[in-house]
This record gives C-alpha cells, structure tokens and sequence, in this order.
C-alpha cells in the first residue's frame, strides 16, 4: 500500500542508527512488524489462567521430549 505520512525526522534517525538498516521505508516495515508481533504477544498473555489441560499432562516429560 502507498501511502504518505510525516514522520518525525529525528525519531527515523534514531530507528534508523539503533537498527542499522539504512532505508525509511524497511524501517517503518519493520516497525509495524514488530508493533504486530508484540501485539499478538500481549493477546496470548490474556489466556494466562484460561487454558486447562488434560488431567496427567506432566510439560517437564513434554520438554524432555521436545529439546530446543
């Protein structure tokens, strides 16, 4: 999608410098991303307390299944 927007040239400056990516437009790119995926985040730890699992479910055997 194109778009124009004004965005606050010292604040690009410093996104660009603190992410080392030298274009404006991968800059805002990645900034929605990460806006998106912190986002979903925050939507998963409203489940906390929500989810019940099966009766005998052990995650320790789990993980020892499943090393990362």
């Amino acid at each position: 999608m194109r778009t124009n927007i004004v965005i606050d040239e010292e604040l690009m400056r410093k996104a660009m410098e603190l992410s080392g990516i030298g274009s404006k437009k991968e800059v805002v790119n990645t900034a929605i991303s990460e806006f998106v995926a912190r986002r979903s985040r925050r939507d998963l730890m409203d489940l906390r307390g929500k989810i019940t699992f099966a009766d005998g479910y052990d995650y320790k055997t789990a993980r020892e299944r499943n090393p990362q």
